[in-house]
Order: structure tokens, then sequence, then C-alpha cells
């Protein structure tokens, strides 16, 4: 098969190939701070680079250092990966 979309009849022409990556920038609040899932909660703004309204989600923190200093309610910026439905927190920054 060449590298374009066949069999999509009744699809009205979705791509089913998995969304590519995306990075983005945000700023929110820590709302949860899961050492053991290894994940940070955060209330945050739109991230219009990666197609996000305002909203409150859990992210897989990479690397999990990310945690050190970090406390519940502090307001900070942060980039964001996702992987189709995936997302990771890859860097903090005091805001």
């Amino acid at each position: 098969m060449s590298g374009d979309v066949k069999g999509m009849s009744g699809m009205g022409g979705m791509d089913k190939r998995a969304p590519a990556d995306k990075t983005g920038q945000g700023v929110g609040v820590i709302t949860a701070i899961d050492t053991k899932a290894n994940k940070l909660t955060i209330q945050h703004g739109p991230i219009p680079a990666v197609g996000w309204p305002t909203m409150t989600m859990a992210f897989k923190a990479n690397p999990p250092t990310l945690f050190r200093g970090l406390r519940v309610g502090e307001r900070i910026g942060f980039d964001v990966q996702t992987q189709g439905v995936a997302a990771e927190v890859t860097a903090v920054r005091p805001q």
C-alpha cells in the first residue's frame, strides 16, 4: 500500500493514522501531585499549540524529577508534549 489512505468509504475521508506529536506551553496552577503515579494535575488556561481549551488534567511528568520543589497551589508555566491522547509535562517554570 502506498502512502495514501485507502478503504475509507463511509468514513467521510477521515484519516485513521495516529495524530502527530505536538508540543506547546501553558500556564496553570498545580492542584495535585502524585509522586507514586508520577502524575502532576494542573488547572491550566488554553494551549492553542496542541488545540486544548482551559481545563484541569493530570499529566505524566517526564522526567519524574520535575516534582522536586513543586507544591499544590503553585502557579507554573510548563511545556507539554502530546502523542495521541497521552500527554507529558517536560519542563516547569515558576510564574
